[in-house]
């Protein structure tokens, strides 16, 4: 059996099977490489349809990268697939508190997820940031309170938790509120390899060297 071996080559063969699938939705061509990432990440061309990116996203996430923000992440698989060296030439780093001893007490104390607890233990480091939540709804619950409640504003929300119970419930959520800039997908698809995809497609976005 032949098949590709280079890296590059498969990249290049994977988009141009995703184009024909965006072909009709009017996207730019920075919003084209974000869904194909997200679309390849995923290898299902059925979340064509379901991503959401708000019209500032892009651009709002690619000026927080350049300025050196960081990336706090709800689990450590959505920290694992970032490029965190494409990341460091932008001066950021990625956050994930999922596993700190401190953050299971207070989850405990609270009665709430670690995850959740881990958005409301980072509060306003928030700030100015890209949060990329790609699991727990409770997370993306918990950080659209704190913007809500508190007052905190991320430069960009990468909200794509995937599951049955809340998921679909926190992206409508993220899309219904004004506040954040999002990327998203409806309903219950997601995970932490399409919320890592959509941040690794936008650092692409601003320098495409790799290592």
């Amino acid at each position: 059996m032949d098949f590709i071996t280079k890296p590059m080559e498969i990249e290049h063969r994977s988009m141009e099977i995703i184009a024909p699938h965006l072909e009709e939705l009017n996207l730019s061509e920075a919003e084209t490489k974000v869904y194909s990432r997200l679309i390849h990440a995923a290898g299902d061309v059925d979340y064509a349809p379901l991503i959401h990116i708000h019209p500032e996203a892009i651009e709002k996430a690619q000026e927080a990268l350049l300025a050196g923000c960081d990336i706090y992440t709800d689990v450590e698989m959505v920290r694992t697939g970032i490029n965190k060296w494409k990341l460091a030439t932008f001066g950021g780093e990625v956050h994930c508190l999922i596993a700190d001893p401190e953050i299971a007490e207070l989850a405990k104390a609270e009665g709430i997820t670690r995850s959740m607890a881990a958005m409301r233990r980072f509060g306003r480091k928030l700030e100015g940031s890209i949060v990329a939540i790609g699991n727990a709804p409770t997370a993306l619950f918990e950080v659209l309170r704190l913007m809500r409640e508190e007052g905190v504003r991320p430069a960009c929300i990468v909200g794509i938790p995937v599951g049955f119970v809340g998921a679909a419930d926190s992206k409508e959520a993220l899309r219904q509120q004004e506040l954040v800039p999002y990327i998203t997908v409806e309903g219950t698809k997601g995970g932490s390899p399409i919320a890592a995809a959509a941040l690794n497609a936008i650092m692409y976005l601003i320098d495409d060297t790799r290592p």
